[in-house]
């Protein structure tokens, strides 16, 4: 007998998500039947998007998300016991699956690198920032390069590989611990925009001469912020709101877009793609740029620990 824990969405957010937002349901789970698995997972995401896509749950429904799991039990040769998958299976404890949504990791894993980066630079957060920074903004060297919630799973892995490209880059983020990881990680210029006393000027002495890329995170005042500080023909990745996903009351205006200022899709439009060789790509990022450092403790982290 199998017991499954499972977080499920008592009643839908209203402004800031708070524990009595959740509840935690336990369910035994039936035999296995042939060409089933049984998954234990490992690690699950808590990622951003989930504040707006959980609008289409409907209450009572487990929560939705990413896992890396390990194959308990199997009936299903595609998937012997031990196996390692990554599958959007939600926040529970132990599924059943058939193995048709599965994703095996690959072969040539390194040792070196934990699971969890599965769910984060080799994940779709990887994902997100190497297609959204080299394809949407399509960066080159010398450019540079302002990224905010710079030490989150995506703003992270977007400085980074900056870096690798031989950019200069500008990073924001919320805290003073978040600031000095963003500085091992070889960040040009990086700052707590909570406690500077203007941004304005805070961006302008980063970069007096603007802006040729900008991967956005937060919208909000901060976009409104850098986008007149953008170069002609500078290049937006729109990946992000998360100042406003717990809003409830009236957004900030948009900016006005400067003359001769080229914006992009939308990177949302791009993660609806499917690259099927993200995972072998993604891993020579992770050889090269992990640090081994473990990130600040906050809310952009994209991997939990079940």
């Amino acid at each position: 007998m199998v017991l499954a824990k499972r977080w499920t969405l008592k009643k839908h957010f209203s402004g800031n998500p708070t524990k009595s937002d959740f509840e935690l349901k336990t369910a035994e789970l039936p035999p296995l039947k042939d060409g089933e698995v049984l998954l234990e997972a490992l690690f699950l995401t808590v990622d951003p998007y989930m504040r707006i896509a959980s609008k289409r749950l409907n209450e009572g429904d487990t929560m939705m998300g990413q896992q890396v799991a390990r194959v308990v039990e199997s009936k299903n040769s595609a998937f012997p016991k031990g196996t390692i998958v990554a599958a959007f299976l939600g926040w529970t404890s132990h599924s059943i699956s058939d193995g048709k949504d599965l994703e095996k990791l690959p072969k040539e894993w390194p040792d070196s690198i934990p699971l969890s980066l599965a769910l984060g630079t080799v994940g779709m957060t990887g994902i997100t920032a190497y297609f959204g920074l080299l394809e949407i903004c399509g960066v080159k060297g010398g450019e540079t390069v302002m990224v905010n919630a710079a030490a989150g799973a995506v703003g992270s892995v977007v400085g980074q590989i900056a870096k690798l490209k031989g950019c200069k880059v500008v990073g924001a983020a919320g805290s003073d611990d978040k600031v000095a990881y963003l500085k091992k990680l070889g960040f040009d210029v990086a700052f707590n925009y909570k406690t500077i006393e203007s941004l304005k000027e805070t961006l302008k002495k980063a970069s007096p001469d603007g802006y040729d890329c900008y991967f956005d995170n937060v919208g909000g005042e901060f976009s409104n912020t850098v986008i007149p500080q953008m170069k002609t023909f500078g290049r937006i990745a729109i990946c992000g709101a998360i100042s406003t996903y717990n809003s409830t009351g009236v957004l900030p205006p948009a900016s006005q877009r400067r003359p001769g200022f080229l914006g992009m899709w939308p990177l949302l439009h791009l993660q609806s793609q499917q690259h099927k060789d993200h995972p072998q790509r993604l891993l020579s990022i992770s050889n090269s740029a992990w640090k081994g450092s473990s990130p600040p403790a906050g809310k952009e982290m994209s991997a939990r620990k079940l």
